[in-house]
């Protein structure tokens, strides 16, 4: 293609689909499934976490029934989710609040992601995220730890960490936030203690790893 030139390998899968529950469920196992294929060293809950608020927010703010598509791309050291649509209306961070759809997704990819943006496009527009799975996954995974627990906090419980100390507030956060986690995981329709067991196994595996 004439102007276009590949720098680095990579790998690239484009998986369309319509803006619906079903398919968001749907399109998450196929997510899940080329990532396992590809041996991406990431951790296949929190893609999938990211996959499923990305669709979601397309059926929620753009429209049910619509036609997107989710680009996976993996080039080593990070693995990129882009959602397409052709809504050309860009989510708000500024005007979206932690308590609607919109809001709790986008405060997913600020805590979750290494990077992330949006941007228009020709046929509407793209919502994107990169996780890292290069080396000092583990360091990072502890930097946004604490970045989302200082956010959490300061948005709900705003003055504990002046009251109790960094440390101590931010164990009183990390409790909230997993109960907050069970919660949502019990209303989409998933088991809070398979998410606590496989949560633990995630943890123990890459800490043996470390």
């Amino acid at each position: 293609m004439p102007g276009y030139e590949v720098t680095e390998p990579r790998l690239r899968c484009v998986l369309p689909f319509e803006a619906a529950p079903a398919e968001v469920r749907l399109l998450r196992r196929a997510a899940a499934k080329q990532l396992s294929l590809w041996g991406t060293p990431v951790a296949l809950d929190e893609a999938e976490l990211l996959i499923t608020e990305l669709a979601t927010n397309v059926v929620k703010h753009v429209g049910e029934g619509v036609s997107a598509a989710l680009i996976l791309e993996w080039n080593g050291e990070r693995l990129r989710l882009e959602v397409h649509d052709k809504c050309k209306r860009l989510p708000s961070p500024k005007t979206a609040g932690r308590d609607d759809v919109c809001g709790r997704g986008l405060h997913l990819l600020a805590s979750l992601a290494v990077d992330w943006g949006m941007v228009l496009t020709a046929a509407g527009k793209a919502v994107w995220c990169e996780l890292s799975t290069g080396t000092g996954f583990v360091c990072q995974r502890m930097e946004r730890a604490v970045t989302m627990l200082e956010n959490y906090q300061n948005a709900g419980r705003g003055g504990v960490l002046q009251r109790r100390g960094h440390d101590a507030g931010l164990a009183e956060s990390a409790v909230a936030l997993i109960a907050d986690l069970l919660h949502w995981s019990a209303a989409r329709g998933h088991d809070p203690d398979d998410i606590l067991d496989r949560a633990q196994m995630h943890y123990e595996a890459e800490a043996d790893a470390a």
